[in-house]
């Protein structure tokens, strides 16, 4: 017997049934909570007549957000990356 769970997420006054593996459950609830926040935040600031022109602001900040953090890290891995160069270059300097 199959170990996945079926779930209704509510999302923009629509419900979408899914069947998914028992870990995802939490990371999804929490997903679909998010966009529904982030809906009525956009709701309030802006005279929005349409729900998929809510949808549409909301996926491009969430994946502005992900590509903003693959940046980060990017950036960070660099910084690292000289950090232990210098340290590797003082410890050669050192043994030598």
């Amino acid at each position: 017997m199959s170990n996945h769970l079926k779930i209704k997420l509510s999302i923009a006054d629509r419900v979408y049934p899914l069947t998914i593996n028992p870990d995802q459950e939490e990371g999804l609830r929490k997903a679909a909570k998010k966009i529904e926040e982030m809906i009525k935040r956009f709701e309030k600031s802006y005279a929005v007549r349409d729900k998929q022109d809510v949808l549409a602001m909301c996926a491009l900040q969430f994946a502005a957000q992900v590509e903003q953090k693959a940046i980060d890290k990017d950036s960070d891995s660099q910084q690292i990356e000289k950090k232990l160069q210098a340290l590797s270059e003082l410890l050669h300097e050192h043994l030598s």
